[in-house]
Formats: structure tokens, C-alpha cells, sequence
């Protein structure tokens, strides 16, 4: 098999987002925030968030069942599940495993791999682990499958805009369309309070927002500093943001977004100022002295940075912008969804071009990666790919709640949080045929979940039993 591992890489992707959602402008008002404080000052547009039917392992069993189906994928073929998540639903019992029940189906329960958990960082440890396993003499021929699935949700204030929710999978193998390019990456990992969730009796975190956006941005100057240096000792060559064609960033809005590519820009100028063009050098060059503590808090390094790097920016970064703004926040998924953005608006553009990643988990983890198109063989091809994924289909098919049916939504669940012994509404009219939900969680805090059909309600993977026969229920 040592010679079929090559350019391996994701094979397919599918995205699911649920079909509720707040409009920013909208809540902007509700809250009473100054006009444009959440659509400019953020930078979003809308917010997907889950209902009482919804949470992350129904959206991932919605995701993972999606993709096998539409790429008509053996469930047997697969080999290792690693799942990407920050959000708590078992302190033990991993998202992994609820996963499980649609390969015991087929009877394949050889299948490594569990959870991954860092704030956003874990769903591309979790792809790392699966990309490793490919590329290992560990790799049985089988694909291996991410899951990153994650509900963003914040307690009233400032950060509630910021929330979000999706699930997204990814096949991973050999002579991928989208493919690694696994000897550049750098990676910066250390010890900070930015954003935590200590109180297990609570979904929400302990945000300390200046100093994530700080931490944030160091840690895109380590990785950019790392991956330039591998880069230039394999290519003999200096890297810089031309050598790119796409960068997609993690989002926790799309403010940051704006400010990181800047920063790559400033850092361009820094390390080689005739990679920058004249004008900029010029208007950049007051600021080549500050320290690196006293740039993260320059406000006019800040301003000044976004406005030279302003139409690179449309071209190199704008593509990737689409889902975040319309979803949010969705944590371990963010910079995927920005990835899946790009294939929807230049999939039948990008053979032979590069993209670069960046991946930040506050406390803090980060890496920036890359990875190189190319034309792939039906069904997993970038044309295909982009299809299946049909962004503007299931952006167009939302539902738009006001904020008082959010908030109300919010209030609901957190009262339910951790909670046992309820069953959930009976009203799936919102959600689309194929999609999984909660129907109830027993005197035992055990998960129950059914499909929608058509539009009646069937059974799919709820509960194991002892004996491992499946719970069944229409």
C-alpha cells in the first residue's frame, strides 16, 4: 500500500448547518446595540443556532449519514472516525461513539480513533490524526472520516453575536483532490486564560475577549514565522502571501478575520519589504519599530495594515468569508466552513492553486497548514465536491427566527442543559427529510434520536442496548 499513499488528503465534504437562524441586524436592534455594531463591528450577517431538537451529535449524525449516501460510501470502507468537538454532552462517553451506530449497522465496529478535544482547535487534530493514519504503515486501506461538530452559544452580552452551529465530515485517503502538503506546517501551542469553560454545570464559557484577539494574533505570527521557515528551507525560496491563492482563517467573527490577513500582510512587510508594494512600505514603515506587544494593541497599525492589504484581501481571503457570516461561530467547524466557501464560490478554478489554513483553540492551540488542488476522479472530484455540498441551497432554505424566538430558544436550553427525564417537541416541520433529533432523554440521561423521512419521523440511531440490538421508534 506504500505506493498508493500519495497526495492524501479529503477525499469529500458535506456541511450541515441547522435551519434556524437570527438575523444580526435584527438582534443588533433587539438588544439595543449601536447600528452596525454586530454586521460591521463583527463583521456578520446571520447566526445558525440549534432548537431543542437539535445538538451536536444529531447534526453529526445528519452530516456523517449525508456524505456516505451521496458518495454512494461503503460504511464498512470506513476505518477511522475521529471527531473534533468542544461541546460537552458526555464528561466519558465521546461523540465518537454515538457515530457508531450507523457502521454497526453494516457490521464494521473495527473503526479507530475518539474524540479530540482544545476549544476549535480539535477538529484539525483530529483531521491530523486521520491524515497520519493514511500516510502510517498503521493504514488498512480504508478511508478515514472527520467529524467537526460544534454549538457556539454565549451568555448574555457582548460575545452572544459571536455563537453559531454546524457539523461538517470529511473523507480522508489517498490521491485526494484536496491534498496536503504535509512538510509545511507550523504550529504554536502554550499556556493562556483567553476563553475556557471550567463550570461544567454551565454551555458557556469564560471569555476574556482583548486577550483572545491578542493571543489569536500571536500565535497566527508564530505559525506564519514557522510555516515561512519550513517552507524556504524545502523550496529554497522565500514564501510570502503571493505564493498563496486562498487563505482561510478560523472565524469567530469575521472582524478578526480581516484584521489576521493584515497581520500576514505587516509580517510580509517586516521580514522583506519588496514582497509589499511601494506605497505600502511607505505607509507601513512608521510602524517597523514597535515591539510585537506594542503592535497587537496599535489601533492605527491595525487600520492602516487592513487598507494596503485591502485588495488582496477581495481576492485571497473575501471567497472564504460566506459561510461564517451567514452561520457564526461554529468553533471546531469555523475554518472549514470558510474552506467549503472557497469551493463553493471557485471550484471549477482551483486546480494547481493553494490554500492556506490557519487553525486557532484558545488556551491555546494553533497550526497554519496548506493544501494543493487538484483535478481528482469522480465522485471525488472539486466539481463534485462542490455540488454535493450545495451551499446556496441550504443557505436559501433557512428559517429566519426573530430574537425574542432565539433568546426564548437560549433560555429553553439552558434550562435543559445537563438535564434528564424530558422529552423534546414533536413539531419537525423546519427540518429538511434526512435530518436526525433529540426525541428525549430518559430517567438515565440516555440520548434518544430519530430521522426525518420524507415528513414523517423514523427510526434511526438512538440507543444501544446491553445486548446490542438498536432501539427502534417511529
Amino acid at each position: 500500500m506504500e505506493s498508493q499513499q500519495k497526495n492524501v488528503g479529503i477525499l469529500a465534504m458535506d456541511i450541515y448547518f441547522p435551519p434556524t437562524c437570527v438575523d444580526q441586524e435584527a438582534l443588533e436592534a433587539h438588544d439595543g446595540a449601536s447600528k452596525g455594531k454586530y454586521t460591521i463591528g463583527l463583521g456578520q450577517d446571520c447566526m445558525a443556532f440549534c432548537t431543542e431538537l437539535e445538538d451536536v451529535i444529531s447534526m453529526s449524525l445528519t452530516v456523517v449519514k449525508s456524505l456516505l449516501k451521496k458518495y454512494e460510501i461503503n460504511p464498512r470502507l470506513i476505518g477511522r472516525l475521529e471527531v473534533g468537538s468542544e461541546t460537552v454532552i458526555d464528561k466519558s462517553k465521546s461523540i465518537k461513539t454515538w457515530l457508531m451506530q450507523i457502521f454497526e449497522e453494516h457490521g464494521n465496529t473495527d473503526i479507530e480513533g475518539v474524540d479530540s478535544t482544545n476549544a476549535c482547535y480539535g477538529g484539525t487534530a483530529a483531521l491530523f490524526n486521520c491524515v497520519n493514519w493514511v500516510e502510517s504503515s498503521s493504514w488498512d486501506g480504508r478511508y478515514g472520516l472527520v467529524v467537526c461538530t460544534d454549538s457556539a452559544v454565549y451568555a448574555e452580552g457582548p460575545a452572544r453575536p459571536t455563537g453559531g452551529a454546524a457539523a461538517i465530515a470529511m473523507l480522508i485517503g489517498p490521491n485526494a483532490p484536496i491534498a496536503f502538503e504535509s512538510k509545511f506546517r507550523g504550529t504554536h501551542m502554550a499556556h493562556v486564560y483567553d476563553f475556557y469553560k471550567p463550570n461544567l454545570a454551565s454551555e458557556y464559557p469564560v471569555v476574556d475577549g482583548k486577550l483572545s484577539q491578542t493571543c489569536y494574533l500571536m500565535a497566527l505570527d508564530s505559525c506564519y514565522r514557522r510555516y515561512c521557515s519550513k517552507f524556504e528551507k524545502l523550496e529554497g525560496k522565500q514564501f510570502s502571501i503571493s505564493d498563496a491563492d486562498y487563505f482561510a482563517f478560523h472565524s469567530p467573527y469575521n472582524k478578526l478575520v480581516q484584521k489576521s490577513f493584515a497581520r500576514l500582510y505587516f509580517n510580509d512587510f517586516l521580514r522583506n519589504a519588496s514582497s509589499v508594494e511601494n506605497d505600502a512600505t511607505e505607509k507601513l514603515e512608521p510602524f517597523s519599530s514597535l515591539s510585537g506587544d506594542e503592535s497587537y494593541q496599535s489601533r492605527d497599525l491595525e487600520k492602516v495594515s487592513q487598507l494596503v492589504a485591502k485588495s488582496l484581501y477581495g481576492a485571497k481571503v473575501q471567497p472564504s468569508t460566506l459561510i461564517p457570516k451567514q452561520v457564526g461561530n461554529m468553533y471546531t467547524a469555523s475554518l472549514y466552513a470558510a474552506f467549503i466557501s472557497i469551493l463553493h464560490s471557485n471550484g471549477s478554478t482551483l486546480v494547481g492553486k493553494r490554500v492556506v489554513m490557519f487553525s486557532y483553540g484558545s488556551g491555546l492551540s494553533s497550526t497554519m497548514f496548506s493544501f494543493r488542488f487538484q483535478e481528482g476522479q469522480h465522485p471525488f472530484s472539486l466539481s463534485n465536491i462542490a455540488s454535493v455540498l450545495d451551499v446556496s441551497g441550504k443557505l436559501e432554505s433557512r428559517h429566519v427566527f426573530p430574537p425574542e424566538k432565539f433568546l426564548e430558544t437560549l433560555k429553553l436550553m439552558e434550562h435543559r442543559y445537563g438535564g434528564k427525564d424530558f422529552v423534546t417537541s414533536s413539531d419537525t416541520s423546519l427540518l429538511a427529510p434526512g435530518t436526525f433529533y433529540l426525541t428525549k432523554v430518559d430517567s438515565m440521561y440516555r440520548r434518544y434520536y430519530a430521522q426525518k423521512v420524507g415528513d414523517t419521523a423514523t427510526f434511526s440511531a438512538s440507543l444501544i442496548h446491553d445486548n446490542g440490538s438498536l432501539v427502534n421508534g417511529h
